[in-house]
């Protein structure tokens, strides 16, 4: 197999589990070293056990950007460089009708999914500014190119993403460095788990229920899907795109659903005061 990020070194936040731990094996599979940040220690520090010398953990909260920059500059300390940045960390956040969310909660929840973008970006873009090159990718979601498909909160943050990485490309692809986000639909994580079962550990019963409900017959979204998307957006393999925000979402952005779309049937064509056909 070919490995598509041999020599590169990656800085992934919320690498400790769901889509970050698994896009830190991919990585490392693919021949990249990675640093991993994460407020889960116990479960960072077991990441570093199973990927070996190409792995580095360091206690990152997203929200403290000293911990973001220190978590970037580990990158260069103990691996020479850094050639990508996946700002991956995330949570759901506050639920509920907007007339009744606490601002404290929408507060928190931004400065999770957004400032700790914010925070990723800005250290990243700095060094990879002045060595020429570079890839940062961001989490979005499909919440955050279309509405109804997240809490309010969690769907401002993720439509601010698309914004910024947008207007962050504008800035640094003079510079020789990309910036793209990732716009998933729900996948089969703890994360997704723990928000429609109420059960973090309940895997198996979420790839039931995303597998009913995909408009591809069979075909659940699952955490590795994710992370071969930011593989690609990672790699040398995607280096004539910017400014992009890829979906990873069964289609579910075009509208479509778990059988067939309305007006699948044919019929004469219908005209003005209920005719139908061409006479």
């Amino acid at each position: 197999m070919s490995k598509r990020l041999e020599g590169k070194v990656a800085v992934i936040t919320g690498a400790a589990s769901g889509i970050g731990a698994v896009t830190a094996e991919k990585f490392v599979e693919h021949g990249a070293r990675v640093v991993l940040g994460d407020i889960q220690e116990p479960e960072g520090r077991a990441m570093v056990e199973k990927l070996g010398d190409a792995a580095h953990f360091q206690r990152c909260d997203v929200t403290v950007e000293d911990d973001v920059a220190a978590l970037v500059n580990a990158a260069v300390e103990h691996f020479g460089q850094l050639d990508i940045m996946f700002n991956n960390a995330g949570i759901v956040g506050a639920m509920g009708p907007l007339d009744t969310t606490p601002a404290a909660e929408w507060q928190r929840t931004l400065d999770i999914l957004l400032n700790g973008v914010f925070y990723g970006m800005k250290h990243a873009s700095g060094i990879m500014k002045k060595q020429g090159s570079g890839s940062i990718i961001s989490m979005s979601s499909v919440a955050g190119v279309t509405g109804g498909l997240g809490p309010h909160a969690y769907a401002a943050a993720k439509h601010a993403v698309v914004g910024i990485t947008r207007n962050l490309a504008a800035e640094v692809g003079a510079y020789g460095v990309r910036v793209n986000c990732l716009a998933p639909y729900s996948v089969a994580t703890p994360m997704v788990a723990d928000a429609y079962l109420g059960d973090h550990t309940d895997i198996d019963q979420t790839v039931k229920m995303l597998t009913d409900e995909s408009p591809l017959r069979g075909r659940p979204g699952l955490a590795d899907d994710v992370a071969n998307a930011a593989l690609w957006l990672a790699s040398d393999e995607s280096g004539y795109t910017s400014g992009h925000t890829l979906t990873i979402d069964a289609g579910i952005t075009t509208g479509s659903v778990a059988g067939p779309p309305r007006f699948s049937e044919y019929r004469p064509m219908m005209r003005e005061a209920g005719k139908s056909g061409l006479d």
